[in-house]
């Protein structure tokens, strides 16, 4: 039996939001991949909330339309024979009664309750759940980020929360700690003894983490204006990102012991306030350009308000305070409706000291760890070897390329299948703590702080580019360039 394949133990996943975006882009095919690889006991349930009035049969019809590319339909029938739906409204008291009820017919299950909504609903939701006594035994709670907008509320929330439902079982889930390249960084890291030697301020010259989107805000224009890059993003992805590049070495890869690592890491960020915000960050908004190959409305048509002060990209130099990583700058991006979609993580070591080499060989490249996340998990280590061939010594830079899906012959899993027998297993490793949250907030917020006292709009950005001018001025004052060869 592969890693992948393990059995759990039978489990009732309760999605509230069970009819949006998230659930059936994501969670229910995840569910429903991992129900054709055999680990969803017969016995376990997974139920669907919303406020539609919707019955079992008429939800069951909407996941055909929406699973039927996922699998052949045998498979897919006998899954929804696990699927049922109950409409029911968070804040109110309606139908709350027969819930707990059908929860309680199957009392030895795991009970997973997924909070695919608003924040706004987190606290009326653990509220009746606390009241019916469904969050005793073996009960666990997902939280789907943003966790609040700042500290202030993301401390109201984790308050809120944690009356009903204690620590150990809170999963805060951020599914880019789910993606294979972000697990294998830790094997990259402490299970081989080529890398871990260099990883530190005497040998790598500086990081880039790139998380790039072609599309517009599209149907999330209601939420992304009240949240932007910096909140949807890089406060939350591109941290924990960070964090795991950044980190010490754990004692094990116990849960507390990866996240007492990755706190370490976020306490240790020097400050952006407004003091140097404006020499550390850039922020921009797309307007109408060329992307994926079509003319695209910008941010202000696509939303209706040319008015609006929200980001739709965030460039940032971050430098980290301790021993291991004093000078090495770490530069964050993220956008959308950038020219490609890619997501990765960007190691550049420093030159050799001194080339031996005749000048018309050719330029000495610096060597370059890439870790893909999307489209195409994998590693590529950039050397520099001699060019083949009779004629003189030509320099070439040539990357060592490891895709997943070809050295392994498998397509990787998606991050929330990972995840989400994760949170049946009891295992938090890769879901954040309370503590990591607010850290990260703490970071956060005196950035967002700065951007609003600074009076000053996003910088405008071609869709199809890759963001403001300013970002590229960002990195090039230091003699550097952003890494964009993603072939």
């Amino acid at each position: 039996m592969t890693a992948s394949n393990l059995p759990v133990d039978p489990f009732d996943l309760v999605i509230f939001g069970g009819t949006g975006d998230l659930a059936m882009r994501k969670l229910l095919p995840a569910l429903l991949h991992r129900f054709h690889a055999g680990q969803v006991p017969p016995s376990s349930r997974i139920i669907g909330v919303a406020r539609e009035p919707l019955g079992d049969e008429g939800y069951r019809n909407h996941l055909r339309e929406v699973l039927g590319q996922h699998g052949d339909s045998t498979v897919l029938e006998a899954f929804l024979q696990q699927v049922s739906y109950r409409p029911l409204d968070a804040r109110k008291d309606e139908g709350w009664d027969e819930f707990a009820a059908l929860i309680k017919q199957q009392a030895g299950h795991v009970r997973v309750f997924y909070l695919s909504t608003s924040p706004q609903l987190f606290v009326d939701i653990c509220t009746r759940l606390g009241a019916h006594a469904l969050n005793l035994g073996e009960a666990r709670v997902v939280l789907e980020k943003p966790i609040g907008r700042d500290l202030a509320s993301a401390r109201g929330i984790n308050d809120a929360v944690g009356r009903f439902f204690s620590e150990s079982q809170t999963y805060r889930i951020d599914h880019y700690l789910g993606k294979e390249t972000v697990q294998n960084l830790l094997v990259l890291r402490f299970g081989n003894a080529l890398f871990e030697p260099l990883w530190n301020s005497a040998h790598i010259e500086h990081v880039q983490i790139t998380v790039a989107e072609t599309v517009g805000v599209g149907h999330r224009a209601g939420y992304y204006d009240h949240a932007g890059a910096m909140r949807d993003m890089l406060q939350n992805h591109i941290l924990q990102l960070l964090c795991m590049v950044a980190m010490e070495p754990p004692a094990s890869l116990a849960p507390d012991a990866v996240r007492d690592e990755k706190l370490k890491v976020l306490n240790a960020l020097k400050p952006i306030d407004e003091s140097n915000a404006s020499e550390l960050t850039v922020r921009g908004q797309y307007r109408a350009g060329v992307a994926e190959g079509a003319s695209v409305p910008g941010y202000p048509d696509e939303l209706g308000n040319t008015r609006s002060q929200t980001e739709t990209f965030v460039a940032l130099k971050a430098e980290i305070g301790n021993w291991r990583w004093a000078g090495v700058p770490f530069y964050l991006r993220t956008g959308k409706r950038l020219p490609e979609r890619v997501s990765e993580i960007a190691v550049t070591f420093k030159p050799v000291p001194h080339s031996i080499f005749a000048s018309n060989a050719g330029k000495l490249l610096q060597n370059r760890l890439v870790l893909r996340l999307q489209p195409d998990e994998g590693v590529k280590l950039w050397l520099t070897i001699k060019d083949p061939g009779p004629g003189g010594l030509r320099l070439r830079h040539v990357p060592l390329d490891m895709s997943f899906a070809e050295e392994f012959g498998v397509q990787q899993p998606d991050a929330y299948e990972r995840l989400l027998l994760d949170v049946v297993r009891g295992n938090p490793t890769l879901f954040m703590r309370r503590d990591e949250v607010e850290a990260a907030w703490r970071w956060a917020d005196p950035i967002l702080e700065a951007w609003d006292a600074s009076g000053e709009p996003p910088r405008p950005y071609f869709a199809g580019s890759w963001g403001p001018s300013a970002a590229v001025a960002l990195i090039e004052r230091d003699g550097r360039t952003w890494h964009e060869d993603h072939a």
